[in-house]
């Protein structure tokens, strides 16, 4: 996700994509456990993008 998507989006939208993410990254976790993860890249590529959400919209919890 890049910069400018990110300032388009709403409160509301930006929290969604932060949990969708974090879902993601949760299922991710199991997968490289498992050996079922073909690309690594993807993994940390989740990881920023949800901390680019959080320190661009400010989204703190």
């Amino acid at each position: 996700m890049k910069k400018k998507d990110i300032k388009k989006l709403t409160k509301d939208q930006s929290i969604r994509e932060i949990d969708k993410l974090k879902k993601d990254l949760f299922n991710m976790r199991f997968k490289k456990i498992n050996g079922q993860l073909q690309n690594l890249a993807e993994y940390s590529t989740i990881k920023k993008n949800i901390a680019r959400l959080y320190n661009i919209k400010g989204n703190k919890k």
